[in-house]
């Protein structure tokens, strides 16, 4: 995050930091698998490192495209606005130190599985996968399925002239108001059930609660219906369409 900052400083465009949030679980990840491979490198541990991988090069590469030539995001934009001459020291601490700590507690459930080298698991004592694994892996795979669906279907939506000022609805996006925002927690659920066999569920649970929790209460779902809270079409398409949980009204 400090490598991100000084980025931002040079760009003027502390957006950057949404590129750097998948990245850094790369970095950690493959960070700790290096530096406990050489003790016991069993599948849990590869298996959870090509997870994590697969998940933040995809969202880091698709929020650089999404990004690429458009400035700096509005949220952001409005802060540097808000903060005037504090701007720096305000973004350094609020911005980019504060999502370094929110990193550090969603990836307890890496630092989990990569840091205990004597596995307890619930259902085996073995250094191979077991069911609770598949069971993690199954939920990360289909909240990354539906989160990148989502997300490349709405660029593409917005990249038509047509679709200029309109909402978008096809998809996963007529089952769930936001689809990306559910499948990012879904796949941090499976990674918290793939942790489950570690022996330390009640450290990793932190990490799916709070990245739901900012998620539907912070940085996610209230922004995006605050800010369509005018818009008569939205209306329109909170009367018909779940808010968070496909079909869960």
């Amino acid at each position: 995050m400090n490598f991100m900052f000084l980025i931002a400083l040079l760009k003027k465009d502390n957006s950057v930091v949404d590129i750097g949030w998948g990245m850094g679980f790369v970095v950690l990840t493959a960070f700790l698998f290096n530096s406990t491979a050489a003790f016991n490198a069993d599948s849990r541990k590869i298996a959870i490192l090509i997870m994590v991988t697969l998940w933040g090069l995809r969202l880091a590469s698709y929020i650089f495209v999404r990004n690429f030539g458009k400035g700096e995001d509005y949220r952001y934009r409005q802060w540097r606005t808000d903060w005037g001459k504090n701007v720096i020291w305000r973004s350094y601490l609020q911005v980019f130190m504060l999502q370094g700590a929110i990193l550090f507690l969603v990836s307890l459930p890496i630092s989990m599985v990569m840091l205990n080298s004597q596995i307890v698991g619930c259902l085996d004592n073995s250094n191979e996968l077991g069911f609770l694994n598949y069971s993690g892996i199954a939920l990360f795979a289909v909240g990354l399925i539906i989160e990148s669906h989502a997300d490349w279907h709405l660029y593409w939506f917005k990249l038509k002239p047509e679709s200029k000022g309109r909402i978008m609805k096809y998809g996963f996006w007529s089952i769930t108001r936001h689809p990306n925002y559910f499948g990012e927690a879904l796949l941090w659920w499976g990674i918290f059930v793939f942790a489950i066999p570690s022996g330390y569920w009640y450290i990793s649970v932190i990490s799916p609660v709070l990245i739901t929790f900012l998620l539907v209460r912070v940085s996610g779902v209230a922004l995006l219906e605050k800010k369509y809270a005018g818009n008569p079409e939205y209306q329109e398409y909170i009367k018909n369409t779940a808010a968070f949980i496909p079909w869960v009204k």
